[in-house]
């Protein structure tokens, strides 16, 4: 059983990385054969905490997504795009560091792959109106998602999962991960000037055009605005007094969306409208198929296999996790990377004493999925929406020139990260 569920986990992943079949068809078919073969039954996958289906990462995600796709009805996200192209005065890098750092901002508290859906029509928007390329603007945007995701809990899909299999909480990102993103940011603002020099040309008929433009007009629904708004930061505000509240982030979540639903004149069909269905089954069929390999005692024996390969040394452990995690994710996506690593890491983090001393090697599977996914275009999900997106659109943007700037990004992010984990934790 155990050589079938690492076949059936193999092929799926191989699929997957391809992206030649729609990687929710591939989850549910993994899934649909481990129940088959018996590898893992409905009261494990559905049921267990060891081996199931997280349902704090499913509603967690729901929860935000309805949220988001309320707010999305007011028109704040054109306003906030327009505000910034004339707080930039139509600058070309003055306005990449705007929607780079909005972009960065959003992620922190909204799932990247929801915020690159929300900021890149407005990113053509303006770029249009500008007469700039908006493939740059494009790529910087989603490798700003990926690094201010880091910073939260909700930030990123792969923390969700890694928060929900460390017992962590909010603010557990907030403290050892934000002040790191923060520094990161500063480094990547700067090496935008660099990488997309060649991009940052001036018309001043355009932007005399831009300036002309109300972003006040763009806001469609002032009352829901607010309302949203207001739920939005209780939410949040409970995810930080989370210790104090003791209600699990997909509580607050599901609690402020049906709070929003409830309250606005919003119907629930469009309140669902704009929920990603196709992830949320990619997560439980994940989740599915990461429990076969559970049962079987796959994930056990490589957990024993790494900490006798890493003998009780947590600083070699951390560095290889960060940088073997950064590697992998960047040629995989790091969704079902993370799912796969996770209980390893949990058992490693057992091994090595389980204390706060140890939950370093979280911090270094975090960092390592979230930034490595910045290398490739298929290193994280944000990068393949905003790559199809592009297409949709017609300004394709190819892998390796996608690739060709995320390298030399991941490099220098993991750079970084790797003596903050030493000297602050080892």
């Amino acid at each position: 059983m155990a050589a079938v569920a690492i076949t059936i986990f193999a092929f799926a992943y191989v699929l997957i990385a391809s992206e030649k079949i729609a990687r929710t068809k591939v989850a549910l078919g993994g899934a649909a054969l481990m129940l088959l073969f018996h590898i893992t039954d409905a009261e494990a996958a559905f049921f267990s905490e060891e081996s199931g289906i997280d349902w704090n990462v499913i509603f967690l995600l729901l929860g935000m997504m309805v949220i988001v796709s309320v707010l999305r009805q007011t028109g704040v996200f054109e306003f906030t795009a327009i505000w910034a192209a004339k707080r930039a005065r139509g600058k070309p890098y003055r306005l990449m560091l705007m929607l780079v750092v909005i972009t960065a901002s959003a992620s922190a508290l909204l799932d990247n792959v929801t915020t690159v859906l929300l900021i890149a029509p407005v990113t053509f928007l303006v770029c249009e109106r500008l007469a700039l390329q908006v493939a740059p603007y494009l790529i910087a945007e989603v490798m700003a998602s990926n690094i201010g995701g880091t910073a939260t809990l909700v930030g990123d899909p792969p923390n969700i999962i890694i928060a929900s299999r460390g017992n962590l909480s909010f603010n557990d990102f907030l403290i050892h991960l934000a002040p790191l993103v923060v520094v990161l940011m500063v480094v990547f603002c700067l090496m935008c000037r660099l990488l997309f020099r060649s991009a940052f040309t001036y018309d001043p008929e355009r932007v005399a055009e831009v300036m002309a433009l109300e972003e006040r007009e763009a806001i469609t629904d002032t009352r829901l605005l607010f309302q949203g708004l207001g739920v939005l930061g209780v939410v949040v505000a409970a995810f930080v007094l989370h210790p104090v509240l003791h209600y699990e982030p997909s509580i607050v979540a599901l609690l402020g969306a049906g709070l929003l639903v409830a309250a606005t004149k919003v119907t629930t069909e469009q309140a669902l409208d704009e929920v990603e269905w196709p992830t949320l089954v990619f997560f439980a069929g994940l989740f599915v198929m990461v429990g076969g390999l559970v049962e079987t005692g796959v994930i056990g024996d490589v957990s024993n296999a790494a900490a006798d390969a890493t003998e009780g040394r947590l600083g070699f452990a951390t560095m290889l996790l960060l940088g073997a995690s950064a590697g992998l994710s960047a040629i995989i996506d790091n969704i079902p990377y993370v799912a796969t690593m996770s209980p390893i890491v949990g058992d490693l983090v057992q091994q090595n004493g389980g204390n706060d001393h140890a939950q370093v090697l979280w911090w270094a599977l975090a960092l390592g999925a979230d930034l490595g996914g910045n290398a490739t275009a298929v290193g994280a999900s944000a990068n393949v929406v905003v790559l199809g997106i592009a297409a949709r659109n017609g300004h394709p943007i190819t892998f390796w020139q996608f690739t060709k700037y995320g390298l030399v990004v991941t490099v220098v992010t993991v750079a970084l990260a790797a003596p903050y984990l030493w000297l602050r934790y080892l």
